[in-house]
């Protein structure tokens, strides 16, 4: 059986899904691979993030990774001295295409500052507003309801399941980890299938001494197991605009490898229809190397629930 990696992009700004997006989707078309888009749907307020400075790892981060060449200083205004864009409305055509084009699409969530950076400070109801915004969102550009999410910044917890169990997702891509699991959080398990990322993001290599910019496709390719599912997320901002090349290395490395890039929902419906259960597993938030603050991850297999 051939290596299997799946690939999810994250398009967090309304830059990334009006440059970013189109360039990933040629790039994938161009080399025969499956993604998912999963789009931020609501208002563009990424200059708001300013307020993760005193995450710890924060400030070796944005050393490492150069934000503003990432995303541009109009991005890193929106919501503060600029006015936030609309990623949903300026950009629907885009999303369509995408989704015409034969690639997987879902939520990222409606606006990314306030889920990332607020997630853990909301109630249920507004969790449940929040992600109901993303839907609407969602239905009126592609005029069918999402199947999948995956959270803004890997940021998942209880009330953000419950919700997702509402809305009769297919699966969700919330956390980081190492096989599909059913999550559990507190004694309880939730319905909606998690295939994690398995993979480090360019912004947790780029930077680092041991991998420059020409060792990071294939660093990430020799992480490739052939005994799991591997996911990899890469982000609209950064593979999409000024670190083309090294995803389209990486394309090429996998290509040449003989690694299957399959489709998500695919993987989704094989996992549920099959005679073994997925496991359940705990969701605990942890930190991951290169990235600020904890994000949700994979943990221990659950007590029964």
């Amino acid at each position: 059986m051939p290596v299997r990696l799946a690939l999810k992009v994250d398009a967090d700004t309304d830059r990334g899904t009006r440059l970013g997006v189109p360039s990933l989707a040629a790039d994938c078309a161009e080399f025969g691979a499956a993604a998912c888009f999963l789009f931020s749907l609501g208002p563009d307020q990424t200059g708001r993030a300013i307020t993760r400075v005193l995450r710890p790892g924060f400030f070796s981060k944005v050393s490492r990774t150069s934000v503003v060449e990432i995303y541009g200083v109009r991005t890193l205004l929106n919501g503060t001295l600029l006015p936030a864009p609309h990623v949903g409305r300026r950009n629907a055509d885009t999303m369509r295409r995408v989704r015409d084009a034969g690639f997987e699409v879902g939520i990222h969530c409606y606006n990314h500052y306030r889920w990332q950076d607020h997630l853990d400070g909301m109630d249920l109801g507004a969790v449940r507003a929040e992600f109901a915004l993303a839907r609407a969102e969602f239905a009126r550009i592609f005029g069918e309801e999402a199947r999948t999410a995956g959270a803004a910044g890997w940021q998942s917890n209880a009330l953000s399941r419950a919700v997702y169990d509402e809305a009769g997702l297919l699966f969700s891509s919330d956390t980081r980890g190492e096989s599909p699991f059913i999550p559990a959080i507190g004694g309880v398990r939730y319905r909606t299938l998690e295939i994690p990322s398995t993979l480090p993001t360019l912004d947790e290599l780029m930077g680092r001494p041991q991998y420059p910019d020409s060792a990071i496709a294939g660093h990430l390719v020799s992480l490739l197991r052939p005994d799991r599912l591997n996911v990899f997320t890469l982000h609209a901002e950064i593979e999409g605009m000024g670190r083309r090349g090294i995803f389209r290395e990486f394309l090429a490395r996998c290509r040449d490898s003989g690694v299957a890039l399959v489709r998500m929902d695919e993987e989704a419906r094989r996992l549920l229809a099959g005679g073994a259960s997925p496991p359940v597993c705990e969701q605990v938030m942890a930190p991951v190397d290169g990235r600020s603050g904890r994000v949700a991850t994979q943990g221990p297999a659950a007590a029964e629930a």
